[in-house]
């Protein structure tokens, strides 16, 4: 078997090289260098870009990681009783031992609990008939009945099907002499174990804040050359176009990819969000679609006059980019044209890449279309704002 270099003394070796010290003198001493320092300087001088690029993804990331949660808890469930009975009371347990159900409030007729859902004092209500231990002393079906408020339709599917199941487990608890089912399942939840809400929806959120933060941010640095009239000193200037706009794309890819770091950061140690896959195929991804954002802005910015447009603007790409990526609304839910119209989004791509990457650790091998998808819309999204971009200049 061949024995393979180290590779860092080799690195090491070639920096230290007369050539590779020519070749890097000369780059400080080019004009893209010159470029690139001018558009840092001007981003370090600019606090409120600083701003953008700290404050509102730290904010969105506690903010929408706390707030966004499938799981419906402490519902006003309204009681009418009239049995009255010690049974009755087990049922009425069952429903809000779990904490989904807060039975506090108790009424003596239909019409008042029928009142309180109307008013929005509650969001069930349960009305158990005087005969219901009779029934079922005789082996009779006791019916009970349930009002859901519906105008909130999600929560009202969610509470439904929870009052079912409660109201099942409770009628099978009464059958004594009920022989064991023969099938007794064993339900095991990979990835997520401890079914922790904020281990889905934070890493949605960072491509959320990702997509909101490199748009705009891009786009001001671009849009603040027009308001200030510099763009036209950088015209004078032997630059080429392309100088110019690499100069003005490395310093927002690397303060970009910051944000993804400290992004992850706030997962960790706030949420406790994993990371079980790999960094170097993460952060790729994460490369690709920080230049998703930029393409984005630089597009926003030719297309605008001044940052008033620019954010205006903004609100017909990002809003229908986020509700069709799956961060917030799952994609299944959705009408099946706006699930194939979703494919087209690379926040869809670049959120399943992030949280397979970080809850399930899995890489290329699963997620190779997502980032071939990722790859090609970062493409041809750079390839249309440059076009733009030159198109300005010229």
């Amino acid at each position: 078997m061949a024995i393979v270099p180290p590779l860092l003394p080799l690195l090491l070796l070639s920096l230290s090289s007369p050539m590779f010290t020519q070749l890097f003198n000369r780059f400080l001493g080019s004009r893209f260098w010159a470029l690139v320092v001018k558009e840092i300087n001007q981003i370090l001088k600019n606090r409120q870009l600083l701003f953008l690029l700290i404050f509102p993804p730290t904010i969105q990331l506690l903010i929408f990681g706390s707030s966004l949660d499938p799981q419906v808890q402490n519902l006003k469930l309204g009681i009418v009783d009239y049995a009255n009975t010690s049974v009755t009371r087990e049922l009425v347990s069952a429903l809000s031992e779990n904490q989904i159900f807060v039975a506090d409030n108790y009424s003596f007729s239909e019409q008042a609990l029928a009142n309180q859902v109307e008013q929005g004092k509650i969001t069930a209500g349960l009305v158990i008939p005087p005969d219901f231990n009779r029934q079922l002393q005789q082996g009779q079906t006791a019916e009970v009945q349930v009002l859901i408020d519906g105008v909130n339709a999600n929560t009202a599917s969610i509470a439904q099907g929870y009052i079912t199941q409660i109201v099942r487990n409770y009628s099978s608890n009464l059958e004594v002499n009920a022989t064991p089912p023969l099938v007794n399942p064993q339900v095991t939840f990979l990835y997520n174990p401890g079914l922790a809400s904020s281990w889905f929806f934070v890493p949605g959120v960072i491509g959320l804040v990702l997509t909101l933060t490199g748009s705009l941010v891009s786009s001001a640095t671009v849009v603040r050359e027009k308001d200030t009239g510099t763009l036209e000193q950088l015209l004078m200037t032997p630059a080429a176009a392309w100088e110019i706009l690499s100069a003005k794309i490395a310093p927002l890819f690397l303060l970009l990819m910051g944000d993804v770091l400290l992004a992850l950061g706030i997962a960790r140690l706030i949420f406790g969000v994993p990371f079980r896959g790999s960094w170097a195929f993460f952060l790729a991804t994460s490369a690709l679609y920080v230049f998703v954002g930029i393409g984005v802005g630089i597009l926003l910015a030719t297309i605008s006059k001044n940052q008033q447009q620019v954010v205006l603007t903004s609100f017909f790409i990002n809003i229908p980019v986020i509700q069709l990526s799956g961060a917030i609304a799952p994609i299944e839910s959705m009408p099946t044209f706006f699930q194939y119209l979703s494919l087209l989004d690379p926040l869809r791509h670049y959120i399943a890449i992030s949280r397979s990457v970080l809850l399930k650790g899995v890489g290329w091998e699963a997620l190779g279309l997502n980032v071939l998808a990722l790859g090609a819309i970062a493409i041809l999204l750079l390839t249309i704002s440059i076009k733009q971009f030159r198109t300005q200049l010229n």
